[in-house]
């Protein structure tokens, strides 16, 4: 599907690496390369033609997103460098200065490094309580092991709406709605998500949602919070500086600008803005749903090549995102991972930024393919016939 808007598939190579980062489709690059050749000017800072080309682009960007993810309002839609900030402005922005001592965040144990570290270092700061929802057989989120673990304590439930190593698809819906009853906020990391399922925050009725744009044929170093726009008015800026003031003319006298500006200090990345935008309207061409159909059709393709194979050990069959984590019996993954590079096939091995997940699962690291809508079952053939000769691989390692 599309695949001939990739420069990078012209290539002698097959990228099955999404879950890190997604390739970029010509018309993001050309969009990016034309701010960068006829306007590159700083937004919101001057009084002339081609920066209010800049303003006029960099806003519209920020309207594709809102219409994107159907959200309420604009003001709602702030950038900023990818999922990782966004999740540490929700924390130290936010909760930090709404949380006490013993006040409960509840997560799992098979989240991405960027929705744990920063509850640790508020655990380690302000003296909250980080607590874990069970996981089920299967390694997934239930509605009912998120009711059996709130207490009067839990103020806050932070999950992935799908993981990066299980790839298991949340009831977040549902988990917010009794949330809610609760009076408990909730706060979804979208980056596994957000690029392969139509997401509605209106409908799913979160407090906060964190997304990058690389995950999602956009660029680097350019990400969204989203927030509901009367929480937003209470988040304080975790940078302060250019842009996001009104005037300060003594500290007793700062002022900051109404959202979303204030909470964008500096020049931003703006030709990732302007590319996230292009990408944004790239997806929506193709549709969310279409690429939802598509990545869960391939899935189970691969999947069921998987399965002829009897040295390989799947750690998510049942998930139904574009995610299979395996391991070949008794290989180190890096080593799987360095001998299909040989042949020009990208995978991903290790922990997955999700290092306390082995405590769950009993494996420290694994192979990791996630999958796009570019990607084909001849992709999957190519891999499937490597992986299946054991001996050659064991061979070609020595």
């Amino acid at each position: 599907m599309n695949i001939e808007d990739f420069p990078m598939l012209k290539q002698d190579l097959i990228y099955l690496d999404n879950g890190a980062t997604t390739l970029k489709p010509q018309c993001v690059i050309n969009k990016m390369t034309e701010y960068y050749e006829t306007y590159s000017a700083n937004a919101h800072r001057g009084d002339y033609d081609i920066s209010f080309k800049v303003d006029g682009e960099y806003e519209a960007a920020r309207e594709d997103v809102r219409r994107f993810i159907h959200a309420k309002y604009k003001e709602s839609i702030i950038f900023t460098s990818g999922s990782t900030e966004s999740l540490n402005m929700i924390a130290n922005g936010f909760f930090k200065n709404i949380m006490e001592p013993n006040d409960e965040v509840l997560i799992t144990k098979s989240e991405h490094a960027s929705n744990v570290l920063p509850w640790f270092r508020l655990q380690n700061e302000i003296g909250i309580v980080v607590k874990y929802i069970p996981l089920d057989d299967h390694h997934y989120v239930t509605l009912e092991n998120v009711k059996k673990s709130i207490t009067p304590n839990t103020k806050v439930i932070a999950l992935a709406g799908i993981t990066n190593v299980i790839g298991d698809e949340r009831p977040i819906k549902e988990i917010t709605k009794f949330a809610h009853e609760n009076n408990i906020f909730v706060v979804m990391d979208g980056a596994q998500s957000v690029p392969h399922r139509k997401t509605d925050v209106e409908d799913l009725d979160v407090d906060f949602l964190a997304f990058s744009g690389h995950k999602m044929c956009g660029p680097t170093g350019i990400g969204v919070l989203y927030g509901k726009k009367e929480l937003l008015e209470h988040m304080e800026p975790t940078n302060v500086g250019g842009g996001m003031n009104e005037s300060f003319d003594n500290p007793n006298e700062v002022f900051y600008k109404e959202l979303p500006t204030r909470l964008e200090a500096g020049t931003p990345n703006i030709a990732a803005v302007i590319g996230l935008g292009e990408a944004v309207r790239y997806l929506e061409k193709i549709g969310m749903d279409n690429i939802e159909t598509y990545e869960k059709k391939l899935r189970q393709y691969a999947l069921d090549r998987f399965l002829e194979i009897p040295h390989l050990d799947i750690l998510n069959i049942e998930a139904d995102s574009g995610i299979i984590a395996f391991n070949v019996d008794q290989i180190f993954s890096q080593d799987v991972a360095y001998y299909l590079n040989k042949y020009k096939i990208c995978v991903r091995a290790g922990n997955h930024c999700a290092k306390i997940l082995k405590n769950e699962v009993g494996v420290t690291n694994s192979l990791r393919v996630s999958l796009y809508f570019y990607n084909t079952e001849s992709d999957i053939d190519s891999l499937v016939e490597l992986l299946s000769d054991k001996e050659k691989m064991e061979r070609e390692m020595l």
